[in-house]
């Protein structure tokens, strides 16, 4: 039994997870599979009748097409709803009944948890049609958000760290509007110029300075950091770094993209 019990205290808050959090955390993620799958089809429904290009497109091109808008959906509500329970809910204010570390909300549970189901529905497409949705990269990035979402909700531990990681997809909709405007033969207009800027500025602010910040984040507070149950522990300081320097490759991909749009934009003058 006391064996038992060590294990489980090694990969989770032990206690935490009650079979009415299980529940909420389960409809969740059910909620976050409809929401892809409606917003999958509308985005069809919408394109065909109000975007001329869409018709244009082949099979493979309206499937991404449709995917990217159920991913840029997830992305604003998931960045929007992160923003406000790290700044203006007050859920993460210093606080003497409980450590910052451990603090969680019924909104924070549910948001994680539809995330869960948004990326669960993107890795069944991208393994399904791969690799025209992604590649490893794709799947790693996806397999570590849900590893460490899991594990958060679990232990109901560094839901402000994950908070933060997830409102990085606020870069997403630039990402996807950069593609949309590349297959629907925009890529020489303004449009696409300035959405190349935006995503390079906008990735710049919450997928490397946010990240530092981060990083400065749990330094000083290392104290409640090392009260997180020991694989969730371990895991801050072996998942965020990766995802970091995903992130900076991903920019200077960006950053590269940039220079060349510009230089183009600049001798079609």
């Amino acid at each position: 039994m006391w064996a038992m019990e060590m294990g489980v205290g090694w990969i989770s808050n032990a206690g935490h997870a009650t079979q009415t959090k299980a529940l909420h955390w389960f409809s969740s993620m059910l909620a976050g599979i409809f929401m892809c799958r409606i917003v999958y089809g509308l985005t069809g429904v919408i394109s065909a009748s109000f975007v001329k290009e869409y018709s244009k497109l082949n099979g493979k091109q309206k499937l991404e097409w449709n995917n990217r808008g159920f991913s840029t959906f997830h992305a604003i509500v998931a960045a929007s709803i992160s923003l406000y329970l790290l700044l203006a809910s007050g859920l993460f204010d210093d606080s003497q009944d409980e450590l910052m570390i451990n603090k969680t909300s019924v909104l924070s549970d549910t948001i994680l948890g539809v995330s869960i189901g948004y990326f669960l529905s993107d890795l069944a497409m991208i393994f399904y049609y791969y690799p025209a949705l992604g590649g490893t990269e794709y799947v790693i990035h996806h397999g570590l958000s849900m590893y460490s979402i899991i594990q958060s909700l679990l232990s109901g531990q560094a839901h402000i760290y994950i908070l933060m990681v997830l409102f990085t997809e606020i870069t997403t909709p630039f990402v996807n509007l950069r593609w949309y405007l590349d297959v629907a033969g925009l890529k020489n207009s303004k449009l696409y110029v300035y959405n190349g800027v935006a995503l390079f500025l906008g990735w710049l602010v919450a997928r490397v300075i946010l990240f530092v910040f981060f990083f400065y984040h749990m330094f000083t507070h290392f104290d409640q950091v090392k009260q997180v149950y020991p694989m969730g522990f371990y895991s801050l300081l072996t998942v965020p770094p990766a995802m970091a320097i995903m992130n900076l490759f991903w920019f200077w991909k960006i950053a590269r993209g940039m220079i060349k749009t510009l230089g183009k934009a600049r001798h079609s003058q």
